[in-house]
């Protein structure tokens, strides 16, 4: 895997946490939200990721193109694209409203009752503690990448 695709990968993690982190933020905010420009109260969103694999080999394959170089033959199986994470989608959670009895409430149906956006606080702080451990661990991945290439820039020296 060469230096660029190390980077790609691990810059394509941190976006990807970045943006999880604006829509729960987006959640968070339209907590309370009753009433949207399309109708009804606001639905929750998630962020849909899928792997980038691209024509990476199998475990099989790379073990392979390892025993070919260690015997000093090359291979034209080269594996040296670029993974990550991509962003497939910003979803919307298809999970039941809250419902709120409050007669009173202007965007009340017709039995008093008030559908409340379908955003659970605590599944959204979960949610956002995940999202940051994972962009944490990106940074990590990313300072111990520019560490190793620093240091093996010191080699030539």
């Amino acid at each position: 895997m060469s230096f660029l695709s190390t980077m790609n990968i691990i810059g394509s993690g941190i976006t990807a946490q970045h943006l999880r982190l604006d829509v729960i933020s987006e959640n968070v905010t339209n907590i309370n939200t009753t009433r949207t420009g399309e109708g009804g109260p606001y639905r929750r969103k998630v962020v849909v990721f899928q792997a980038q694999d691209g024509d990476r080999n199998t475990f099989r394959q790379a073990m392979a193109e390892a025993q070919f170089r260690l015997n000093g033959q090359v291979s034209n199986a080269g594996y040296e694209t670029t993974g990550g994470v991509r962003v497939v989608e910003i979803a919307e959670d298809p999970s039941d409203f809250k419902l709120k009895y409050d007669p009173t409430d202007p965007d009340a149906n017709e039995e008093g009752y008030v559908e409340l956006p379908n955003v659970d606080l605590v599944k959204e702080i979960t949610d956002a503690m995940a999202a940051s451990q994972a962009y944490s661990a990106n940074v990590t991945a990313f300072n111990v990448l520019k560490s190793v290439v620093s240091s093996g820039l010191e080699i030539g020296r």
